[in-house]
């Protein structure tokens, strides 16, 4: 069994997570708090356009610069709300979390919605981490994640890596909004182009189109093109940092294992190896919609994310009971590893023997 391939469980595994899977079930924790998840999405909403307005009507900078913060923290938190929806896991009706999912990606935010689940479902959570596999873990040839990559290259591409890439990313990260919304561009038109193209796709491109119409189109009734496009580039600029404060932590430190995709492993252990968890305070628990408990989510990704708190301490114990790691740091010196992954970058593991070990 390989980690590129898809990581099973042994027999032991499996009987040990259909007894937690039973806790769940016990606790309530499988059930969808719809109503609660759509009163946190309305806040989170509400947040956004306070932020808007606070634009629009400023007419001194600090206001304006209050008004982007702001508007960055809740279209934040509708970010990540989006994610548990595409998960399945707002709702018990399938057609729900669909549609929340078309709203709170390409028609609030201009990322696909089938890119992301190709990109985040199909790939990331089989192989987190899985070096060729899982394209949240390459950012080559722009940035080395790994010291295999930083070795790479002549003089110059290794100067660069090791002395440089540290200062490039901080400027680099302003611009990732734009890439996802490039990248998932190039997705969905390679699908509608393509045989395998689906209803979805067509319901897809549409809601991209009315993102530009609603948040180009619309405000140029009132307002110049200029402060339009000017609103929207730092918007989508001041969201390329808050994602990578909220989706770096829970993989980029080195503490999350960088794993050959040679290498035999099982599920859990790759699960919980190549993943982070983080603590926050109201305000980031408002932003990341459950993404600080990362191990929790890669483990039981259909659990919504309002049970995540009361669910950690049952999956610490589980992770302490098999032998797995389960890592939490400040969301702070998560980010800060963030970083310094840049500055030292990870070692690859080719042998993967110690990930697990007797509980």
């Amino acid at each position: 069994m390989q980690a590129s391939s898809s990581p099973r469980l042994d027999a032991d595994d499996r009987v040990q997570l259909a007894q937690l899977r039973k806790v769940f079930h016990e606790s309530g924790w499988q059930r969808k708090p719809t109503g609660r998840l759509m009163a946190e999405l309305a806040l989170q909403l509400l947040i956004t356009f306070a932020g808007l307005a606070m634009i629009v009507l400023g007419d001194v900078w600090l206001v304006d610069a209050a008004g982007f913060l702001v508007a960055t923290i809740g279209t934040a938190g509708v970010v990540t709300h989006t994610h548990t929806s595409s998960h399945y896991a707002t709702s018990s009706r399938r057609w729900v979390n669909d549609a929340l999912t078309y709203f709170g990606y390409p028609m609030f935010v201009g990322l696909s919605a089938t890119y992301w689940r190709h990109k985040h479902l199909v790939v990331h959570h089989r192989a987190p981490n899985v070096i060729g596999v899982d394209d949240d873990a390459d950012l080559a040839p722009l940035f080395a994640l790994t010291n295999e990559e930083a070795a790479r290259g002549g003089r110059v591409k290794q100067f660069y890596y090791e002395r440089v890439q540290r200062w490039v990313i901080p400027i680099a990260v302003g611009a990732n909004g734009f890439n996802m919304q490039i990248a998932s561009w190039g997705f969905l038109l390679r699908a509608l182009s393509g045989p395998r193209r689906r209803r979805e796709h067509w319901i897809d491109l549409g809601a991209m189109l009315l993102h530009y119409v609603l948040c180009l189109g619309v405000p140029l009734f009132w307002f110049a093109a200029s402060d339009v496009l000017l609103v929207y580039v730092i918007r989508i600029v001041l969201m390329g940092y808050a994602m990578f404060a909220i989706l770096a932590p829970g993989h980029f430190p080195a503490e999350a294992l960088r794993v050959d995709p040679n290498v035999p492993i099982d599920e859990l252990s790759l699960q919980t190896g190549a993943t982070i968890n983080f603590t926050t305070g109201w305000l980031g628990r408002l932003m990341c919609s459950g993404l600080e408990y990362q191990i929790e989510h890669h483990l039981f990704p259909d659990v919504s994310h309002v049970y995540y708190p009361a669910v950690s301490g049952v999956v610490r114990e589980f992770c302490a009971r098999r032998g797995l790691p389960y890592r939490c740091f400040p969301w702070h010196v998560a980010i800060w590893k963030s970083w310094t992954v840049f500055r030292e970058p990870a070692r690859i593991h080719h042998s993967l023997a110690s990930v697990r070990w007797d509980g």
